[in-house]
């Protein structure tokens, strides 16, 4: 799991797995259910974190689809609350982020680091 360096809402993470793959079908069945897993156990935390309420989950698949880096598979795991202004990006082409990603790290790295511990 990584922070987004550019992200769309306070939180907003990435799950890669381990394997260089650009499609779901290009990783092995243990690399796709890790990856899954990972991606659930990321929601969890961000609704217990940050009291979310909703998530978009997506990956993008391809240059034509948006990834950034074609060859690397990664979801993207973005909280949501009602009333957001997710859409700034979208037709302002700002970002409006209310917290430092430092101090999001801070808050979410206790909650990750108890995943060794399960």
């Amino acid at each position: 799991m990584l922070l987004n360096r550019f992200p769309y809402a306070a939180g907003h993470l990435m799950v890669a797995p381990y394997a260089h793959a650009g499609r779901l079908h290009e990783l092995d069945a243990d690399a796709r259910a890790e990856l899954i897993s990972r991606v659930s156990e990321s929601a969890e935390i961000l609704e217990a974190t940050f009291a979310c309420e909703g998530l978009n989950v997506g990956a993008n698949l391809g240059k034509a689809a948006g990834a950034g880096f074609a060859d690397h598979l990664h979801f993207h795991v973005v909280p949501r609350w009602s009333g957001d202004v997710n859409f700034m990006t979208s037709i302002g082409e700002i970002r409006v982020i209310p917290t430092h990603i430092e101090h999001t790290f801070e808050r979410l790295l206790p909650a990750f680091a108890g995943l060794a511990a399960r």
